[in-house]
């Protein structure tokens, strides 16, 4: 009867909390989360069952009996209680919170959600034979990153992640692995296309941007594969533009480079650069770093600059930009001569500084050295180096004339010359 009661009174009536002064009352779960439920609820029925069977104060053993037995009752039935009810033992005694976070976190996360899928893993394949058996093996020489282009399964990345490639294979966000085909590059701009045969539905293409209104100051995250790490956010700025850097290919000069200091490690190249908006503003190609590893200075090419060149590559397989047709001398050396310019030391007879009359660098009769024409302007814009050379023909198109000033001898001379495309690239 008693233990009837005990369990009619548990059950059936809520425990109240020993009486205080204070007229603030909070629920369990809210007011002591990280407790123990059943060490709160052992003191509360007892207290409860005190007060409504022990309501005089006479005979001290009559009551600590009674108490006693309230214990020892409401010890049994609490076990009882935990031990047949169907309850997970660890939410039946912590109560957790919801993890809540910042706008600008929930922002970030979404954000790397919505594109991870639009980034992928490159493995370059070599062939190498082993050294006793003479078999042709296929082993990894490097890995990087890229991003879906189109849903025709077009990968865009960078030329020197590939380079030197025997064969190819990308990988998806949903580790799906296919053989990768080479569609065309650019080794002065360091951009290729590969191409996938996967299924549509596996195949998100990253929403495309604009480079040319960039502000410096605003966020910017990458998202790539370093040190062969899938799938890896960074976050950070852009920390400047309009830079200029040499492509890791061809030394030729890459212009209007975003530089941010989102952490760009090795295997980062090819991955995308994106904006708050999750728009690709750039691939991220290079690092400035004595080590090796990031030290918060890396670079993209522009989305403008990759969209142009991905046009071409898709359409001719080859970007069909303009040559004068020319091999110069470092620069070092002709500032050893006293000069400014670049000097040419070859200009094959076929090409269309040699049909225009461009003079080599050669050697007389006697071992002398002759030294070839100075270019000294194009097009009225001056020439000091090599890298001003090509970014005045970066400008110019296949078939434009251009005004070549060079210094021969002592003289000034102006010769036009016909820009002619590239040659074929393999």
């Amino acid at each position: 009867m008693a233990t009837a009661a005990l369990a009619s009174t548990f059950f059936a009536t809520s425990p109240k909390l020993p009486r205080s002064n204070s007229s603030h009352k909070l629920p369990l779960a809210r007011s002591l989360p990280q407790l123990n439920r059943a060490t709160l609820i052992a003191p509360i029925v007892v207290s409860a069952l005190r007060d409504n069977f022990v309501r005089s104060d006479s005979g001290n053993g009559l009551k600590k009996l009674v108490e006693s037995l309230f214990v020892l009752s409401t010890s049994v039935a609490l076990s009882a209680t935990l031990f047949f009810a169907d309850i997970d033992s660890a939410s039946a005694f912590v109560v957790t919170t919801p993890r809540k976070l910042q706008s600008d976190e929930l922002a970030t996360v979404r954000l790397f959600q919505e594109n991870t899928p639009s980034v992928v893993y490159i493995t370059n394949l070599a062939a190498r034979q082993d050294a006793f058996t003479l078999d042709v093996l296929e082993v990894p020489q490097g890995s990087g990153s890229g991003l879906v282009w189109d849903t025709q399964g077009r990968i865009v990345t960078n030329y020197h992640v590939i380079r030197g490639a025997s064969d190819l294979k990308v990988t998806l966000s949903d580790q799906s692995t296919y053989d990768a085909k080479v569609v065309g590059f650019d080794r002065d701009k360091d951009v290729a296309v590969l191409s996938i045969e996967a299924p549509k539905g596996k195949l998100r293409p990253i929403p495309i941007g604009v480079s040319a209104d960039l502000l410096v100051g605003q966020k910017v995250y990458a998202i790539g594969n370093p040190f062969g790490l899938d799938h890896t956010l960074t976050t950070g700025v852009i920390s400047g533009l309009r830079r200029e850097i040499s492509s890791a290919a061809t030394g030729r000069p890459i212009q209007d480079v975003i530089q941010t200091d989102a952490a760009i490690n090795p295997g980062n190249s090819g991955g995308p650069l994106i904006d708050s908006a999750g728009n690709l503003i750039g691939i991220n190609t290079a690092i400035y770093s004595p080590s090796g590893a990031s030290s918060g200075v890396g670079f993209s090419i522009p989305v403008d600059t990759v969209s142009s060149i991905v046009d071409q590559l898709v359409k001719f397989g080859k970007v069909t930009g303009p040559i004068l047709g020319i091999k110069f001398a470092p620069d070092q050396s002709v500032e050893q001569l006293g000069v400014s310019g670049v000097l040419v030391l070859d200009a094959p007879p076929n090409g269309p500084a040699g049909k225009a009359g461009l003079q080599s660098t050669k050697r007389d009769a006697y071992g002398r050295l002759i030294l070839g024409d100075i270019i000294t302007s194009v097009n009225g814009k001056k020439v000091a180096n090599g890298s001003d050379l090509y970014r005045i023909l970066d400008q110019c198109k296949v078939g434009d004339t251009v005004e070549v000033e060079v210094l021969r001898g002592d003289k000034l001379e102006k010769i036009p010359v016909i820009l002619e495309p590239k040659p074929d690239q393999s």
